[in-house]
């Protein structure tokens, strides 16, 4: 019983706890006036990092005029996109401010005023041939995740048109920014953007004139100030300052500093947007939902995972071999090898594997490249930590059963099969289980060449639907996977403990 009580205290406490930190943005804005604006770093021209190493942007200018007028100290918080809720409901910061949507999203924040219009365009490359977006049928589209291009093309708000103009792609393509974006339509990967128009602009300028945005705007948009739902008091203080700004030009002057001051709508009667609606599913639909969303990720995360280790494994044991070859050349060789791998990150070398063929030699790539990508960037990675496994293994072998097994007359080719293997299996299987279950959670950091697998499926998720629940829920599969995996593990692990 008295467990119980105790469970249900720390319970409740926790629940005050994150309520208010919910609310802290509020509270803290009178204790320390800093206003803490949440913006994609990677989303020029309304928030991006310039050539010296600060975070610039049109909508940053706006910001940095709210709080000079009001006395606050403004902190820029880059944060990751597809976790912008997360950041906004845990009170890390106390605001999205970043060419920020309204259309679709009027239920899930407390908005300022609508202070600029938007369109939604296809950008393709110049010698592509293509002009008109009816040229783009059986191609394949790039659009940011959660972004207002994918909601034009498939969200539930999308118009006939729309929807029967994506029905015509070969695939939409979500990457995790523009950048990554470019890069795939710069290698052939992808034939289309569907974008912001005034990124677009930004993006052709800064990359040169190979790029044409197309005449037909897909969509129309507004963008606001997102607040966490409810927080009237500091939106109604910032609304309240924009005006303020508009009135004695500051807000026309920002918007020509960008070339964007044909896009400014925000006027002195322009009405703030309120509305009490909410998820209209319940708890268990929400949950049937994102289970099935997630499950149609599982088999991606699966075949990274089967595939990774087919090859991975026997291709660690050769370089193992390598690694300790009486061969010097070889030996370095390989040595540098697993130097590089072990010392960079898998994303990067990700990155690499995909990008580099294009980058350094010119090559085009195909759709279906992305996933050979995967496959070669993680077998590649886990092969140089599965070879040291390996090595340190063999290397744990007692001489004298060499010279034993050559005085039995073994061949060194049957004295490392009969002999040495098994006994370096038993020995290394606790090793090699601990970089399996890492594999697992590594399948992840396939988003960073935008192929969809479960997390990626779950962020999106999560964006879309302005709740962390498909995270967690995420990491109960991975739990699940990683618990099955263990078990395997283990299972095979006492098989081969023939003798103690």
């Amino acid at each position: 019983m008295r467990f119980r009580r105790i469970t249900a205290f720390l319970v409740s406490a926790a629940l005050i706890v994150s309520a208010a930190a919910v609310f802290s943005s509020c509270s803290e804005k009178d204790e320390d006036n800093t206003f803490v604006v949440g913006f994609d770093a990677e989303f020029p021209p309304y928030g991006f990092k310039d050539d010296s190493g600060e975070y610039v942007g049109l909508d940053l200018d706006l910001a940095e005029a709210v709080c000079k007028k009001r006395g606050w100290k403004l902190e820029k918080r880059p944060i990751d996109w597809d976790s912008k809720d997360m950041e906004l409901k845990s009170g890390q910061i106390d605001c999205i401010w970043n060419g920020f949507t309204i259309n679709g999203r009027e239920n899930d924040y407390t908005w300022s005023a609508p202070y600029f219009d938007n369109a939604q365009v296809m950008v393709v490359k110049e010698d592509l041939g293509i002009t008109e977006v009816e040229q783009l049928a059986g191609k394949i589209v790039a659009v940011q995740a959660d972004s207002s291009g994918l909601a034009a093309l498939t969200g539930d708000d999308a118009t006939d048109e729309n929807k029967a103009l994506a029905e015509t792609f070969k695939e939409i393509q979500q990457v995790g920014d523009y950048n990554t974006a470019f890069l795939n339509l710069d290698s052939g990967v992808v034939d289309a953007i569907c974008m912001d128009i005034g990124v677009a602009k930004y993006e052709i300028h800064q990359r040169g004139g190979d790029y044409i945005v197309l005449d037909k705007h897909i969509s129309s948009e507004k963008y606001g100030i997102g607040f966490y739902k409810g927080n009237t008091e500091l939106r109604d203080q910032v609304q309240e300052t924009l005006i303020e700004l508009l009135e004695d030009g500051t807000i026309s002057d920002i918007a020509a500093k960008w070339d964007l001051a044909d896009a400014v709508c925000l006027t002195k009667d322009s009405k703030v947007i309120d509305s009490d609606e909410g998820s209209s599913k319940s708890f268990t639909e929400e949950l049937t939902y994102v289970c099935k969303e997630l499950l149609k990720g599982v088999g991606s995360s699966f075949a990274i995972f089967f595939f990774t280790l087919l090859f991975a494994l026997p291709l660690g044991l050769i370089i193992s071999f390598g690694r300790m070859s009486r061969f010097a050349p070889l030996r370095w060789i390989t040595k540098l090898y697993i130097s590089i791998v072990r010392g960079t990150p898998l994303m990067l070398q990700l990155l690499l594997v995909f990008f580099g063929p294009n980058l350094i030699f010119g090559i085009k790539l195909s759709s279906d490249y992305r996933f050979y990508a995967v496959l070669i960037g993680f077998v590649l990675n886990y092969a140089a930590y599965f070879a040291e496994i390996y090595r340190s293994g063999i290397q744990a072998i007692p001489k004298g059963q060499h010279e034993a097994a050559e005085i039995l007359g073994y061949s060194s080719r049957q004295t490392f099969f009969k002999i040495v293997f098994p006994q370096m299996m038993k020995n290394i299987i606790p090793s090699i289980t601990n970089e399996v279950i890492t594999l697992v959670k590594d399948t992840s950091l396939a988003f960073a060449i935008a192929y969809t697998e479960m997390f990626t499926i779950a962020k999106q998720v999560a964006a879309a639907e302005a709740t962390i629940m498909p995270i967690f829920i995420a990491g109960v599969f991975y739990y699940v996977f990683n618990f099955i995996v263990a078990a395997v593990m283990d299972h095979i692990e006492k098989k081969l403990n023939y003798f103690r």
